[in-house]
């Protein structure tokens, strides 16, 4: 009997070190390399990845830090209801009810702290028409915050709350992100009870733009991520493994409205120089190039002699604007700015708006089947009233004009001060102050002999009658 006990608690021992013997060298511990081989389609080995537990990403220091300086912003917007223009409407029950009648409506965002006296980052779309602006930190600590600056063409927005030690998220050059790199997107997706949601990607791509539907002057070079985001993550952070902002989660492309896998950031190096300005200057003194193009493809780059496909083809230069002055061609293409390779439209414009009007760089391009160096100073983009473009448009106050029936037509209103005022494409000008006019050169003369304001009659482009106006030295 106990010849049969030893013999089992002896197998039992055998069996127990082999096993261990097995799991040591099939199963590596911790700190032990495991080697995997990548096979190409042909069944042969082209490389062997060493493998540890060590490299796998540790995101608690970024994650513990970067949330304390990421808040929740709930906005209050006062909506305006249709108006109505029926003039016995009116007559019956008099024009505060022509007017339509104001509701107020909730919305909700995430901002970032960067500065410790209270300055926080967020997206315009999440501030705009905001009548109140309350933020609520991680501490659960609320504010009333107000605007300091907003610049629609990066959806970039500034606000200020009254505190001061607070948390902050340091900026990162966001040039140097790579694809593939680990990135984490904090804010509060979808309302106050998910507030400091955090979660982790990849970065997917570069540099990436959408369809701009509203016809609005954009800077768009996006960081794409598989980040998880949803409504109430705007103007949240995206933040590095060191816990360092690398972009403000701004939009995501989904057909039902929810994250379907793909989430968008403006990169860190546009929103720094944003706020900037608007700290410094209350506004945002952005650099112009003046052209119109767009990236390059295959079949326009073979009919350059340009080998890769890769830069940015000029189709308009700007008359008077800060290319044009250089020398910059129509058929040009811009290779780089200062070394800097622009092989896309939204590489292009993201690193002219790094400069400031008046600053300088050089410009790469190819002509002729050579590259070119050509210096160019930055304007602001502002072209001379006036000023005739090769497509028969005529300046005016950033906008662009042209002779219609029975009046002059607003083709592009631009970004300038016509714009700002309420002047909109495919807006008819009948009047400036209240004298008609039928040609751009009328528009120009009548307001150059105004003393003070400009005052314009029209018709809008859906066939309604509008009006807008602004002093010549707004």
């Amino acid at each position: 009997m106990k010849k049969g006990v030893l013999t089992v608690v002896l197998s039992v021992l055998v069996s127990g070190l082999t096993a261990y013997a097995i799991v040591k060298n099939t199963a590596p511990e911790a700190d032990q390399p495991q080697q995997q081989i990548v096979y190409s389609q042909d069944g042969q080995a082209v490389r062997t990845v060493n493998l540890s537990l060590s490299d796998y990403p540790d995101f608690t220091y970024a994650a513990e830090n970067a949330v304390q300086a990421v808040v929740y912003v709930k906005v209050t917007v006062r909506s305006q209801q249709q108006q109505i223009d029926d003039p016995f409407f009116r007559f019956f029950f008099g024009d505060e009810y022509g007017r339509g009648q104001g509701r107020e409506r909730q919305g909700s965002g995430s901002g970032v702290i960067i500065r410790p006296d209270g300055y926080i980052v967020t997206n315009n779309h999440v501030v705009s028409g905001a009548t109140k602006i309350e933020v609520t930190l991680n501490n659960n600590k609320s504010y009333e915050a107000t605007v300091i600056g907003t610049d629609p063409a990066t959806d970039v927005a500034l606000i200020k709350i009254d505190a001061t030690g607070l948390p902050v998220v340091q900026f990162a050059d966001s040039d140097k992100l790579r694809l593939g790199e680990w990135v984490l997107a904090i804010g509060s997706p979808l309302g106050e009870e998910l507030r400091s949601t955090i979660t982790a990607g990849i970065v997917s791509a570069k540099g990436r733009s959408m369809p701009n539907y509203d016809g609005q002057f954009k800077i768009e070079s996006f960081i794409q991520t598989d980040a998880a985001v949803n409504p109430g993550n705007s103007g949240g952070a995206l933040v590095n493994k060191q816990g360092e902002l690398v972009g403000i989660n701004t939009a995501i492309v989904s057909t039902t409205g929810s994250y379907s896998g793909y989430s968008f950031a403006v990169p860190s190096n546009i929103v720094k120089k944003v706020v900037s300005d608007l700290i410094d200057f209350g506004s945002v003194k952005r650099a112009m190039l003046g052209i119109t193009g767009g990236t390059l493809n295959e079949e326009y780059a073979k009919k350059v002699n340009l080998p890769v496909p890769e830069g940015v083809y000029v189709s308009e230069v700007v008359k008077g604007g800060a290319a044009d002055k250089a020398g910059v061609k129509a058929e040009d293409v811009i290779l780089n700015i200062d070394g800097t390779k622009t092989a896309t439209m939204p590489e292009l414009q993201a690193k002219v708006n790094s400069f400031h009007p008046g600053d300088k760089a050089t410009l790469s391009v190819w002509r002729g089947g050579k590259t070119l160096e050509i210096p160019v100073e930055f304007t602001d983009g502002s072209v001379k009233d006036g000023t005739v473009s090769s497509d028969g448009t005529v300046a005016f106050y950033g906008a662009q004009l042209k002779a219609a029936d029975n009046g002059v037509l607003i083709v592009s209103a631009g970004n300038g001060k016509l714009a700002r005022a309420g002047g909109e494409d495919g807006f008819v000008i009948r009047f400036v102050n209240d004298q008609k006019v039928s040609k751009p050169q009328d528009v120009i003369d009548i307001a150059k002999k105004s003393k003070r304001s400009i005052f314009i009659e029209g018709v809008t482009a859906n066939g309604r009658p509008g009006y807008f106006g602004f002093g010549k030295d707004e």
